[in-house]
C-alpha cells in the first residue's frame, strides 16, 4: 500500500538531491529499485521521508524476527541430528549384540548357517569387538620391539624376512648348508 502512494519521482529526486535524512543504503536502493536517476523536480515532504523510514525499519523488524526464528529451527534441527546420532550408534551396537546372538544359534547343530547382507555388515564389526586382547598384544610387541637394540631390531627383521617367505626360506637353507660344506673342506 504505502510504496504504491510513493511516485518514481520523487523517490529519485530524493535520491538524486541526497536528503540528509535517509541514509546512503535506502539511496542506493530505492535507485537500483526505480532505475537511474532522472531529472528530478523536487525533494520528498518530510511527512514521505518519515514514512518510508518506518516501511523500511518495520521491515527491518520482520526480518530480524524471520532470522530468530529460523535461527530457532536450526538449533532444533542440530539437536535432533545429535539425538538421531546417538540413537544411531545405539542401533549399531544392538546390531552387533543381535549379530552375536544370531552367531550363538548358529553354532548348535541342525541349524542352517545362511547369512544375507545385514550380517555380512555386522560380521567385521563383531568380530572387532569379540578380540579384546588383540589390540593390547600389538601394543606389547611394540614395546618390546622399540626396547630392543639396533642389532637386535636388525636381526628379528632379517629373521622375519627369511621366515616370511618359502623362496627366502629355500635361500637360506642352502646357503647355511653352502658354508657348512666350505667350511669342512
Amino acid at each position: 500500500g504505502v510504496f504504491r502512494a510513493l511516485s518514481p519521482r520523487p523517490l529519485q529526486g530524493a535520491a538524486e538531491h541526497g536528503l540528509e535524512k535517509i541514509p546512503e543504503p535506502i539511496k542506493e536502493a530505492t535507485a537500483l529499485f526505480y532505475g537511474p536517476p532522472a531529472a528530478a523536480s523536487g525533494t520528498l515532504p518530510e511527512g514521505q521521508v518519515d514514512s518510508l523510514l518506518a516501511i523500511i525499519s518495520s521491515q527491518r523488524e520482520r526480518f530480524r524476527a524471520r532470522n530468530q526464528e529460523l535461527e530457532a529451527e536450526n538449533r532444533m534441527a542440530q539437536h535432533t541430528l545429535q539425538a538421531l546420532q546417538s540413537e544411531l550408534d545405539s542401533l549399531r551396537a544392538d546390531n552387533i549384540k543381535l549379530f552375536e546372538k544370531i552367531k550363538f544359534l548358529q553354532s548348535y547343530p541342525g541349524r542352517g548357517g545362511s547369512s544375507d547382507d545385514t550380517e555380512l555388515r555386522y560380521a567385521s564389526q563383531y568380530e572387532e569387538r569379540l578380540d579384546p586382547f588383540s589390540s593390547f598384544s600389538k601394543r606389547e610387541r611394540q614395546r618390546k620391539y622399540l626396547s630392543l637394540s639396533p642389532w637386535d631390531k636388525a636381526t628379528l627383521s632379517m629373521g622375519r624376512l627369511v621366515l616370511s617367505n618359502k623362496m627366502a626360506r629355500t635361500i637360506g637353507f642352502f646357503y647355511t648348508l653352502f658354508l657348512h660344506c666350505l667350511v669342512f673342506l
